[in-house]
């Protein structure tokens, strides 16, 4: 059978892959500590289960509005009014499955050939790879170590041509833990405005930040920025919903409507149960992510510390989100025990892997072949053997 031609400009997701061949090594008895998860290690709150729960025993089993049900869009608007001071309407929400999907969703509906989406390296692994599924073109601009993985406004206007017609912001960052202040996020939006382009703002990591930093929300700066913002979020990380695929959209309503159309055609409705569980993970107590938060920051401090420890490794401290980015450049141009000179972020995770018995997604897979990222939603317990094996890992090198 002969494929389409989009197939071939893809790649599937390095971040899957990486755990995926970790956890297949766990299930032959290897004992392999995997830093390569994307997902808190937490459990989902005991009070959302309890409602899906319900709702599976009262038959709530159905299908809803393919949007997401009013109740629950009630929810998103109410959270976004709440945390951000942010005002909309029902008909500015839609809820997919997971911000994955929101963010396609929005590709599929917004762009298309010709288009150009300028997006900041080191990047999410499937920001590219989404917005080549519509036909148009990334525009990848690095955003440097010394600016702390931030692009600067100056890097922005100079890369917006005619062509372009959007910016694709995440912050905090996946895969650097970078989180923009609010200052910084006004010199950008100045040049969104001026240059009149969109902005995808995928706010995901939000509730995760540390040491005080106060996260805002790039639509929040504005009426001309809010018009402009396509604002992306959902439970996966601040509720620990990985599973339960529930994402949202935040946005002018044409751009909605749109994505309700593509949506009804595709996967229809968010899984009902999941909706409810929703409702009551927005509405219901947040107290637990705090401490959600406090131990994610004792896990960073401590796998930042032992990184910059190591010879050949530097880390930046992440503001936010659960991964580390540290650059391994250092380690470059040595050889393993075994004679493989170590030339690239792919040949150094193989390393770990392979000799070390340690997942990390190799930093190529997000725009930068420096680095390695390592998530820290794990045990400390897991952290601390894992670190061990790394150094161990850059001690043999010579």
């Amino acid at each position: 059978m002969k494929l389409a031609k989009r197939v071939g400009k893809i790649q599937p997701s390095p971040t899957l892959a990486i755990t995926n061949k970790a956890k297949q090594m766990k299930s032959q008895g290897i004992d392999v500590v995997g830093f390569g998860a994307g997902e808190p290690d937490f459990d989902t709150p005991d009070h959302i289960k309890a409602v899906a729960k319900k709702a599976l025993d009262d038959g709530y089993t159905k299908y809803t509005p393919v949007p997401g049900s009013p109740e629950l869009k009630d929810a998103i608007i109410a959270k976004l009014k709440r945390d951000s001071g942010l005002e909309y309407k029902r008909e500015n929400i839609i809820v997919s499955l997971g911000a994955k999907h929101s963010i396609y969703n929005v590709a599929q509906a917004f762009l298309e050939a010709g288009d150009e989406v300028i997006i900041p390296a080191p990047y999410w692994v499937s920001y590219p790879d989404i917005v080549l599924l519509a036909d148009a073109t990334p525009v990848i601009v690095e955003a440097k170590h010394a600016t702390g993985f931030k692009i600067t406004p100056a890097q922005l206007e100079k890369a917006i041509t005619k062509k372009t017609k959007l910016f694709v912001l995440n912050s905090p960052s996946n895969p650097t833990g970078a989180a923009y202040t609010r200052a910084e996020l006004e010199a950008l939006a100045r040049v969104i405005v001026k240059k009149d382009i969109a902005v995808l703002s995928d706010e995901i990591y939000e509730k995760l930040v540390y040491d005080g930093f106060r996260f805002t929300s790039f639509a929040s700066l504005g009426e001309e920025v809010k018009k402009r913002t396509i604002l992306v979020n959902g439970l996966s990380k601040s509720h620990s919903m990985t599973g339960w695929r529930i994402g949202y959209v935040a946005a002018e309503k044409d751009l909605v409507a749109a994505m309700n159309n593509i949506q009804s055609q595709s996967t229809s409705n968010p899984v009902s149960f999941c909706d409810k569980a929703s409702i009551e993970a927005l509405n219901g107590p947040q107290d637990f992510q705090k401490v959600w938060v406090a131990e994610f920051d004792r896990r960073r401090r401590y796998i930042t510390d032992r990184l910059n420890k190591m010879p050949g490794v530097s880390c930046l401290l992440p503001q936010g989100a659960f991964y580390v980015f540290p650059n391994f450049s250092g380690c470059y141009g040595k050889k393993t025990p075994a004679g493989k000179v170590i030339d690239s972020s792919s040949a150094l995770s193989a390393y770990l892997l392979d000799d070390h018995k340690v997942a990390a997604v190799p930093g190529i897979a997000f725009g930068d072949d420096a680095c390695q990222r390592l998530s820290y939603a794990m045990s400390m317990k897991n952290i601390e053997k894992g670190i061990d094996r790394i150094e161990q890992a850059v001690k043999a090198l010579s």
